[in-house]
């Protein structure tokens, strides 16, 4: 088997296509000569996906990326990135080169990225196909935050819930409806503009600590939803926990110091049986909860806890 691996490893290593391997949090941790030379990357380095993104962008180098705002692009990107077993698309490189992408993911979050090298094909549709891309991104985003819109994340949901092949119901996953709270108070008070720059806000505060297997996107208003499959409630809500707590710090105007929020959330176990619809609708009346309850907390949906009254 040593021998087998070892093969595999020189193969990979003279190897004109690009292969890269990214775990579960999206560090990189293993790259061939020819992607590492692509992307920079030193033999012994191991970075986040996003730190890479963006020192390479800094530098012009690297993948070519048309947005005014970087960051805006890599939260848009986050958002689909990794969340679908599997997907293909095309890149630019500022050294001239156009590549084909594919990203293989794994249950765990393991992520296998393969790129070759296609400058000289098809050059003269090359823009249409780009285009294309774009749309497609485009139709699951949400325009004003960035993150995945309700149609992305409702087919992550219809995703998590085929798993239904064991009796373990915590290993289905979760599903959180988070809600900013006294939002048409912060709209009256503040104006709307200052109310999309806390939805803003909101969507990038939640986004950096959200997994890469989870699924976080807006579904209207000021509800987001959060899916996190193959998760624990008990591992939902220490998640949440520090969402809750990141939030209630934030000071989301530059010229309005008084300006804070805090949001609430009802969360639900998947279980054999489940819709979208059905697990929605149980978050959402979790979330109804904790709006009773004060607001600013988590409330855990009742039929997700076990016949011995523990989380499941």
């Amino acid at each position: 088997m040593n021998d087998v691996l070892q093969s595999l490893f020189q193969l990979f290593e003279s190897a004109p296509v690009l292969v890269a391997a990214y775990d579960g949090f999206d560090r990189l941790r293993y790259a061939n000569k020819a992607f590492r030379s692509a992307y920079f990357i030193e033999p012994d380095e191991t970075p986040f996906w996003p730190d890479l993104m963006r020192r390479n962008h800094c530098a012009k180098r690297g993948t070519v990326i048309r947005a005014a705002d970087f960051e805006e692009w890599l939260i848009s990107t986050q958002s689909r990135r990794g969340k679908v077993g599997f997907r293909a698309f095309e890149t630019d490189l500022f050294d001239g080169r156009w590549l084909w992408m594919t990203e293989t993911v794994r249950e765990d979050g393991w992520m296998l990225c393969i790129a070759t090298d296609v400058t000289d094909l098809k050059a003269s549709t090359r823009e249409v196909r780009q285009d294309r891309d774009l749309a497609i991104k485009a139709s699951y985003t949400d325009e004003l935050t960035g993150v995945a819109n309700r149609r992305f994340v409702t087919a992550r949901i219809e995703e998590m819930l085929q798993r239904q092949d064991t009796d373990e119901v915590s290993s289905l996953g979760c599903l959180c409806v988070l809600d900013i709270d006294h939002f048409k108070g912060i709209n009256d008070q503040f104006g709307h503009h200052n109310g999309d720059l806390v939805l803003k806000d909101f969507a990038r505060r939640i986004h950096r600590l959200v997994r890469r297997t989870d699924c976080f996107g807006r579904v209207g208003g000021e509800e987001f939803v959060l899916a996190l499959p193959a998760t624990s409630l008990e591992q939902a809500r220490l998640i949440v926990e520090r969402m809750l707590v990141g939030v209630r710090k934030s000071r989301p105007l530059k010229d309005r110091s008084d300006c804070k929020y805090t949001f609430s959330v009802g969360v639900a176990a998947a279980q054999p049986g489940d819709t979208p619809i059905s697990l929605f609708a149980r978050a959402d009346r979790a979330l109804y909860m904790a709006k009773l309850a004060g607001r600013d907390r988590i409330h855990i949906d009742d039929a997700s806890f076990d016949r011995s009254g523990k989380i499941g």
